[in-house]
């Protein structure tokens, strides 16, 4: 179970791409819409701190048993 601690990680990775991917939509026009790309951003980081607290408490349910 230790890889899910690194696991969150991903989805920080996944942002910052998808954040890359969207400013140079931004600059770029023809390439297609950036929003979403933004929004699917937005989720990863959601999606993160969302892993990380849930991973939180399952560890502190391990320690409390």
């Amino acid at each position: 179970m230790k890889y899910l601690q690194f696991t969150q990680y991903v989805y920080l990775f996944f942002a910052a791409y998808l954040i890359y991917d969207g400013i140079t939509k931004v600059n770029d026009p023809s390439l297609g819409s950036p929003w979403l790309s933004f929004m699917i951003a937005a989720l990863a980081v959601f999606m993160f701190f969302f892993r990380r607290k849930f991973a939180r408490k399952f560890e502190d349910r391990n320690k409390k048993v």
